[in-house]
This record gives C-alpha cells, sequence and structure tokens, in this order.
C-alpha cells in the first residue's frame, strides 16, 4: 500500500499511543502527543520508565494500555522498535507509524519486516506533525523529504 495512503488511513484512528514520550519534555514523541491531544484524538504516553509526565498518564508500554489501540507512533531509540512492534502485534494494532525525518530516527528494517509479517501497516518515515496541521518548519521536512528522499508519494495528505 502506497505510503500517503497509509497516513491517510493512519490520521482517520481515533486512538493512537505514543511511544517514546520523555520526563525531560523535549523528544518528538512528546511534541507528536501534544499534537494529538490538540487535534481531539484519544492518545496515550508510553514510557518504561515513569507512570507520569506533566500531570498526565504515562503507560508502560502499549500492552499495559486497557483501552484499544489502532495505532502506534514510536519515536525511540531503533534498537527497540521492533519489540514495540511485537507488543502492537499481541495487542492487535493494525498500523504503526515509525518515526524518521532526517538520519537514523526509529527505523528498523528487522522491525519492519516482523510487522509486515504480522499484516500491520507500517509508514516507515516521516513525522505525524508534517500532517496534523503542520506549522512552517514540518511543512519545509515534508517538502524536502518528499523532493529529495522519494520518501513519501507527492500527492497531497492532510488530516
Amino acid at each position: 500500500m502506497k505510503t500517503n495512503h497509509l497516513i491517510s488511513e493512519f490520521l482517520l484512528l481515533n486512538s493512537i499511543a505514543v511511544v517514546g514520550v520523555s520526563r525531560n519534555g523535549k523528544e518528538p514523541a512528546n511534541h507528536i502527543f501534544e499534537k494529538f491531544k490538540q487535534e481531539s484524538y484519544q492518545v496515550y504516553a508510553v514510557n518504561p520508565n515513569t507512570s507520569q509526565i506533566a500531570g498526565e498518564k504515562v503507560y508502560h508500554d502499549v500492552l499495559s494500555i486497557p483501552e484499544h489501540v489502532e495505532g502506534v507512533v514510536i519515536a525511540t531509540h531503533p534498537d527497540i522498535t521492533k519489540s514495540i512492534i511485537e507488543q502492537c502485534a499481541a495487542k492487535g494494532v493494525k498500523y504503526v507509524w515509525i518515526h524518521k525525518s532526517f538520519g537514523e530516527g526509529s527505523y528498523c528494517e528487522e522491525a519492519v519486516k516482523y510487522a509486515h509479517l504480522r499484516h500491520i501497516n507500517v509508514i516507515e518515515s516521516g513525522c505525524p506533525l508534517m500532517y496534523l496541521n503542520p506549522d512552517l518548519v514540518h511543512t519545509c521536512m515534508k517538502w524536502v523529504l518528499n523532493k529529495f528522499n522519494k520518501t513519501h508519494e507527492e500527492e497531497t495528505v492532510t488530516a
């Protein structure tokens, strides 16, 4: 399935978990979590090292979220991406977005293969902030990634 089609489907989901939300508040996952909240999604923060960040409940892993989760954004070190996708498979999550803009991001080829074998739809790069009413920086990032990396197709995707 084409990446932009998957992005459109992902943005139609209601319940999203964001893995990698940090206590320091400065990680991409924190910004992604906040943006999904602002856009009225049911969003869950995931960090194995804390149970609360800035007054928000934080879950230790995807499996510990008691509600159904339709999609997961992974914004962590790539070494743990596969274990997160294993949790997604066990929980029945059908959509995963692996955060990656410039550089490695959270991308792990082994994790992507594992996800495909379990019929999980994977967005392998980019950032939801490029599509959720993006600011100027994320609009430019989207343009650069589309133009030079050919990561996403040229069609327009909006939330």
